[in-house]
C-alpha cells in the first residue's frame, strides 16, 4: 500500500466519510502546496498531544480543568448532562445556558456492549455530593439524544440521581421551529402535545 492509499484509508475511517470522499480529500491535499499539508499535519499532531478530558466535567480541553468549569460567572447549581463534547458546543452556540456541564462520553447501549461502567457516571455522582463552589447542585438537566439509547441513559440517570434530592429535568422535545405539522412524524407530534405550554 502506497502513501496515497494509506492516507485515503485513514480519511475513510472518519465518521461520515466514505471511500470516494476520502479519495477526494487525499487528492485535494495533493493539489495544495506541501506547506498546507504540513500545516494540517501539525494541527492534527497538536490536537493529539494537547487535548484531553477535563477532570471535572469530561469536556475536551487543553487546560485542566476546562475554561467552562473555571468560569466564575457560570451557575454551579445546575449541571447539563450530555453524551459527547460536541453537544456542549451545540448548547453553548445558543448563548442561552449559563450552568455547568457533564460529558458522559457515550450512552447506554447493551447491543454495543456499553454499560454504565463504560460511561462517565461515577464522576457525575461525585459532583452531586456536597457542594460545588459553595453551592449545592440543585438541578440536573439531562440532554441526551432523543434516541432509544439516549432515552435509556436518561431514565438510568434519573433513577440514580432522584434519591439524592436533586431536581432532574429533560430537554423539551417536539416540533422544530419552521417545520410543517403535516410533515412531522407521529412520535414528534405526540411529544409536542405532551410538552405543550401556556401562551
Amino acid at each position: 500500500m502506497g502513501v496515497i492509499d494509506e492516507l485515503t484509508a485513514e480519511f475513510a475511517r472518519l465518521p461520515g466519510v466514505g471511500r470516494k470522499t476520502a479519495a477526494r480529500l487525499t487528492f485535494f491535499l495533493l493539489k495544495r502546496s506541501p506547506d498546507e499539508a504540513r500545516r494540517l499535519a501539525r494541527a492534527i499532531d497538536a490536537v493529539a498531544d494537547r487535548v484531553r478530558h477535563c477532570s471535572r466535567c469530561g469536556n475536551l480541553t487543553e487546560t485542566d480543568p476546562c475554561g467552562l468549569c473555571e468560569d466564575p460567572r457560570r451557575d454551579r447549581s445546575v449541571i447539563c448532562v450530555v453524551e459527547e463534547a460536541a453537544d456542549v458546543l451545540a448548547i453553548e452556540r445558543t448563548g442561552q445556558y449559563r450552568g455547568m456541564y457533564h460529558v458522559l462520553a457515550g450512552r447506554l447501549s447493551p447491543l454495543e456492549g456499553v454499560g454504565p461502567e463504560d460511561l462517565n457516571i461515577d464522576s457525575l455522582l461525585r459532583r452531586l455530593v456536597g457542594s460545588t463552589g459553595g453551592k449545592e447542585v440543585q438541578e440536573l438537566i439531562i440532554a441526551t439524544n432523543p434516541s432509544v439509547e439516549g432515552e435509556a441513559t436518561a431514565l438510568y440517570l434519573q433513577k440514580l440521581v432522584r434519591p439524592r434530592g436533586v431536581r432532574v429535568t429533560r430537554l423539551a422535545r417536539g416540533l422544530p421551529v419552521g417545520g410543517d405539522l403535516e410533515y412531522a412524524d407521529g412520535v414528534t407530534i405526540a411529544e409536542a402535545l405532551s410538552g405543550r405550554r401556556e401562551l
